[in-house]
């Protein structure tokens, strides 16, 4: 199993939105964080599979780790 970044922004409106850098098109959008990311994760397994199916190369996670940085 392998694991892709997401990343999840707040959106103008209040909401949550979610794209995968690995995983080009392929995104969500909640009204709270957590449907956001339940949602992300169906739309990431989703893609997988049809990319398995279609028999493509499933792409490999480029990114090695994530930090937030705090900035003034």
């Amino acid at each position: 199993m392998s694991e892709y970044l997401v990343l999840v922004e707040r959106d103008d409106e209040g909401g949550f939105s979610s794209w995968a850098p690995d995983l080009p098109g392929v995104a969500a959008a909640a009204a709270t964080y957590q449907e956001c990311v339940l949602l992300m994760r169906e739309a990431v397994e989703f893609h997988l599979e049809g990319i398995r199916e279609d028999g493509d190369v499933v792409p490999t996670p480029t990114v090695v780790g994530a930090v937030t940085i705090e900035a003034a």
